[in-house]
C-alpha cells in the first residue's frame, strides 16, 4: 500500500504541474484547431476532389477524415514527450535525487513518472475528439473506448521515450531542441499527412515515391499508431490492423526497459 500511494503521489504531482503550465495547455488546444482548421480544411481540395477533369484522391475519405486521427497522435506526442522536461526540473533542483534515495523502488517511481505524463497527454489527445462531429467522424462509443486504449498505449510509450531523452539531455534548451528534432521526423513519416496508397504493391508504392520515403514509413513505429487509429476511427487501415497494437506494445516494453535501465544507473 506504502508503494501505491508513492506512485500515486508522484503521478498527482505530474498532473498538477501540467495543470500550472498554461503554455501546455494553450498548445494542446491551439495546435489541433491549427491543422485541422488550416491544413486540413486548405488541402481538402486537393485531397479528394475532381479539378479540371483530374481524379484527385487516393482513399475514399476527405482530407479532414484522413488527417483527424494523425492529429490526436500529434497532440499525444508533443505531450507526452515534453511532459519529461520534468525529470530535468527534478534533477536540477534536487527532487530527483531526494526520490531516488527513498525506500521506493525505482521502478515504480518511473511508473508514477510515465502514467502522469501519460495522463495529462491522454487529456490532449481527447481535446482532439471534440472536433470529431467537425471533421464528420462518427465515434462509436465502442470505437471510441478502442480508441482510448490506444491512445493510452501510444501516451506510454512515448512518455518513457521523452524520459530516455531527459536522462540523456541534462539542459531544458537541449531537451527542447532535441526533442523536437524527434518528434517531427517522427511525425512525418508515419504516413500522417499523406496516404501511401494500400491498392498499390510494394514494388508499385516505390515507383511512386522514393524508395527511402517508402522504408522510413514502413520502419516508423508511430506509422502504425496512425494507421491503428485510423482503422478504429474512420475504418481505413494502410497495414495489417493487428499490427499496430502489437507494435504499440514492443514500443511500450523497449521503451520503459530502456527508461528503467537509465534510473537504474542514475
Amino acid at each position: 500500500m506504502g508503494a501505491l500511494v508513492g506512485v500515486y503521489a508522484i503521478w498527482l504531482r505530474e498532473i498538477k504541474r501540467a495543470l500550472r503550465d498554461r503554455g501546455q495547455l494553450i498548445g494542446g488546444v491551439s495546435r489541433p484547431l491549427l491543422w485541422v482548421l488550416i491544413l486540413g480544411i486548405g488541402l481538402n481540395p486537393y485531397f479528394r476532389a475532381e479539378i479540371y477533369g483530374e481524379v484527385r484522391f487516393v482513399v475514399p475519405y476527405t482530407y479532414l477524415q484522413f488527417i483527424f486521427p494523425a492529429v490526436i497522435v500529434l497532440n499525444i506526442m508533443y505531450t507526452a514527450v515534453q511532459s519529461a522536461v520534468s525529470v530535468i526540473a527534478d534533477r536540477e533542483f534536487g527532487f530527483l535525487r531526494e526520490v531516488l534515495v527513498s525506500p521506493m523502488p525505482r521502478s515504480l517511481v518511473l511508473i508514477g513518472k510515465v502514467l502522469g505524463g501519460a495522463t495529462v497527454a491522454m487529456v490532449h489527445g481527447c481535446i482532439v475528439l471534440i472536433l470529431a462531429e467537425f471533421t464528420d467522424v462518427n465515434l462509436r462509443l465502442g470505437d471510441l473506448f478502442l480508441g482510448l486504449g490506444l491512445m493510452f498505449l501510444l501516451a506510454f510509450g512515448l512518455t518513457c521515450l521523452g524520459i530516455v531523452i531527459a536522462n540523456r539531455i541534462r539542459s531544458f534548451e537541449g531537451f527542447g531542441v532535441f526533442s523536437n528534432a524527434v518528434i517531427l521526423p517522427l511525425y512525418f513519416t508515419s504516413s500522417s499527412v499523406f496516404p501511401l496508397d494500400p491498392a498499390l504493391s510494394g514494388a508499385q508504392t516505390r515507383v511512386l515515391y522514393p524508395e527511402w520515403l517508402v522504408t522510413l514509413v514502413e520502419w516508423n513505429p508511430i506509422t502504425y499508431a496512425v494507421d491503428s487509429l485510423r482503422g478504429v476511427f474512420i475504418g481505413f487501415n494502410q497495414f495489417d490492423e493487428s499490427y499496430g497494437p502489437i507494435v504499440m506494445v514492443i514500443m511500450v516494453v523497449a521503451f520503459f526497459a530502456i527508461a528503467l535501465w537509465d534510473f537504474r544507473r542514475t
